[in-house]
């Protein structure tokens, strides 16, 4: 079968956080992106990644953690994204069975523009998208 992804870029900025939950109700998937040179907003991203992580309308939904911008100079590696994030154990790139009580989550390096790295992901969180 095939999966069609409906996304809604919803910014990183404070007031557009607000928003956010607006967005929650039927979410299959949340895809975190983090602009992987930006490593002064890291602080900023850790947090508002561990809210999302703790919403109650959130539970159990699979999440993409998308390492955006690793064709600048500059931008951190996958091991120093999952670091500023608190991500030491995640759920594993690979076609991976999980008790139905663990959401998935995993990072992928990525580069929007280039158009690299981010189907990998999206191919990975499909995996875990419930049919409705």
């Amino acid at each position: 079968g095939s999966i069609t992804f409906k996304t809604f870029d919803l910014g990183g900025h404070e007031i557009a956080r607000q928003l956010w939950a607006d967005y929650f109700v039927d979410a299959d998937v949340v895809v975190f992106l983090v602009d992987s040179y930006d490593v002064e907003r890291f602080p900023e991203a850790k947090t508002e990644l561990g809210k999302l992580l703790q919403m109650d309308q959130l539970q159990g939904v699979p999440v993409l953690v998308l390492g955006n911008k690793v064709d600048m100079p500059n931008a951190v590696n996958e091991q120093q994204l999952r670091e500023a994030l608190g991500l030491h154990f995640t759920t594993g790139k690979g076609n991976v069975s999980l008790d139905p009580n663990v959401r998935p989550i995993e990072v992928f390096m990525c580069s929007v523009v280039k158009r690299y790295g981010y189907p990998e992901g999206f191919k990975w969180v499909a995996q875990y998208v419930k049919p409705k």
